[in-house]
């Protein structure tokens, strides 16, 4: 009998509110998902629709009002902030629409800079290696403002891989690019995914994208309203 695939990422009846001008807006409504270790999940919907809400609270950034996470095996709501900061570091890599690399490092010096943080040995090889992996070992010693935006953003993906997450979280990964170097970004993140057993979780309006992961949650003012693989 083959055995069920690991589960590294689950929610459970999530749901956040936020207060505004006109009183309580309901954020997400009870959202519940599960993502298997290794896989690819798209969350999807309209502007507002919760999406980028839910990420963050998938990853540890916020906490819902109520329901459950757990994140490889571990309950966020079980952990107080330093602790999932901790998890983070550890577990999770991130990317981003805008590419929040540091203006003042180098290539090299943005994607060791998660390892010096944890002193995780050898930060320079360990960079350079994944700088190579994603097409810039020529790259190392240039600064964000020398490179185009699909290399600012290869550099944020070798940042975000370069410790061995299990988890990776991106939000509207090629947004900011065009439609050409968005392909180029979007086949690196699923080449990884699949080469190192990352298990992908992305936010992105681009349908095209998010059907190209294995599993799709669309969102309607923040419920959960289908799912399709």
């Amino acid at each position: 009998m083959p055995q069920p695939a690991e589960v590294i990422l689950t929610a459970r009846d999530v749901s956040k509110a936020v207060l505004g001008p006109d009183g309580r807006l309901q954020i997400l409504d009870a959202v519940s998902l599960e993502v298997p270790a290794g896989d690819s999940l798209a969350i999807v919907g309209a502007s507002g629709s919760g999406k980028t809400t839910l990420l963050g609270l998938l990853a540890g950034l916020d906490n819902p009002d109520s329901g459950e996470i757990v994140l490889d095996g571990q309950a966020l709501h079980q952990l107080d902030e330093e602790a999932r900061a901790a998890l983070r570091r550890r577990r999770i890599g991130f990317v981003f629409q805008s590419f929040h690399l540091l203006p003042a490092l180098t290539a090299e010096e943005n994607v060791m800079l998660p390892l010096e943080l944890e002193d995780g040995g050898d930060a320079r090889q360990a960079a350079q290696e994944a700088l190579s992996a994603v097409g810039l070992a020529r790259r190392l010693h240039h600064y964000p403002h020398q490179l185009s935006g699909g290399e600012q953003q290869r550099v944020a993906i070798a940042r975000a891989f370069v410790h061995g997450p299990r988890l990776l979280f991106a939000d509207e990964p090629t947004g900011n690019l065009d439609a050409r170097t968005g392909r180029a970004v979007s086949d690196l993140l699923f080449e990884l995914n699949q080469a190192r057993g990352t298990t992908l979780v992305l936010v992105t309006h681009d349908l095209g994208l998010a059907q190209r992961c294995q599993h799709v949650v669309r969102l309607d003012s923040g419920r959960r309203v289908e799912e399709a693989a």
